[in-house]
């Protein structure tokens, strides 16, 4: 499992035009059973996404092509995370089936 940390760059101010490719990118990782949410950091400062089911090099490589990170709009920050105790039900959400945790 993998944390990705989008935080904003330089240039940050072109976020609004490659918002619509942004949002797809995390769409087709949701998907594709890699990205299993996404979300903005608190104050504005990026994002986040929880990625499973890949290699460190995948998540490096899939994380190249955001558009926010080709254009230098986010800086990417990638956490390889070993799971060792978790909540009920986060098993099965791992595992990649079905669980009343994940909103469809």
């Amino acid at each position: 499992m993998h944390i990705i940390f989008l935080k904003f760059g330089p240039h940050r101010p072109q976020a609004g035009q490659r918002m619509d490719a942004h949002a797809q990118w995390i769409q087709q990782g949701i998907d594709d059973g890699v990205f299993l949410m996404a979300g903005s950091l608190d104050n504005a400062q990026g994002g986040a996404v929880l990625a499973m089911n890949m290699d460190s090099a995948q998540v490096k490589h899939r994380v190249e092509l955001d558009p926010f990170v080709v254009h230098g709009i986010v800086t990417p920050e990638i956490y390889a995370v070993s799971p060792s105790r978790m909540a009920q039900g986060m098993a099965a959400v791992l595992s990649g089936t079905h669980s009343p945790l994940l909103a469809q």
